[in-house]
């Protein structure tokens, strides 16, 4: 049962342009999070969904260096363009991951996969479906069934810009199932949408990627305890609405 991660990446940020490209601990956004992902053991390919925009050209340069696969279709029918990618690298299950998410824990990854692979009577896991852990520690694992039933039948525009909603939506249809955090942990932001959260996601990165670049989502958690002042830099930054609530 082939597992392939899509990684969605673009530059036209309104908010913080750029940003899956912008530097800490010496490596960009986007390859901190690739690192990250080839550490989860279930996971066999990775591709990096970007855009046909010229701007996007440093996206497919950035993983052609590190070796991914990469797909380039439409900006704005973000359904199209993952389901597109999907094909591309034939999984039978699908790893849903954005690009403004570099602290993405590979044990998380590999805990929704696994979930999936033992039930057989289940589409689509999810550790976002009620908001319980960070955000920026996003996971979305579907099968590959599931991903072209929702590509070809939505016709929401939401549902098409947000790739997964026609699945979890729809429970009638598709078998899902949450994970929840062992601790109740959606008050901490870890996700790169603003200035601030860079500056917070420097500084996590460069703390701790030096020290051991396997670090996991509990790593951050004590970091943040002996840095009680940094949870206050992104704190009043309003979060994005969470498009997998129901």
């Amino acid at each position: 049962m082939t597992v392939a991660a899509l990684i969605q990446a673009r530059t036209t940020s309104t908010r913080l342009p750029g940003k899956v490209l912008l530097q800490a601990a010496g490596r960009e956004m986007l390859a901190h999070q690739i690192d990250r992902v080839r550490r989860a053991r279930r996971v066999d390919r990775i591709c990096v969904a970007t855009t046909v925009n010229a701007t996007d050209d440093r996206i497919v340069a950035l993983a052609e260096r590190e070796g991914v696969a990469v797909f380039r279709g439409a900006e704005d029918d973000v359904l199209d363009r993952f389901a597109r990618a999907a094909e591309t690298v034939a999984p039978s299950l699908v790893v849903r991951l954005t690009g403004d998410c570099p602290l993405i824990d590979p044990v998380l990854i590999d805990d929704a996969v696994a979930l999936l692979q033992a039930s057989a009577d289940l589409d689509y896991v999810s550790n976002g479906l009620e908001p319980t852990w960070p955000a920026g520690l996003d996971v979305e694992v579907m099968t590959i069934g599931a991903l072209r039933l929702a590509a070809a039948e939505a016709v929401d525009g939401f549902d098409r810009e947000h790739v997964t909603p026609f699945i979890y939506r729809h429970p009638e249809r598709f078998r899902i199932r949450n994970i929840r955090c062992p601790e109740a942990l959606s008050d901490h932001r870890w996700t790169l949408d603003e200035p601030a959260d860079y500056e917070l996601l420097r500084r996590i990165l460069e703390a701790l990627v030096p020290a051991d670049p396997t670090f996991g989502w509990r790593d951050v958690l004590a970091l943040l305890a002996a840095h009680p002042d940094w949870v206050s830099i992104n704190r009043d930054v309003r979060q994005t609405p969470n498009p997998h609530a129901p």
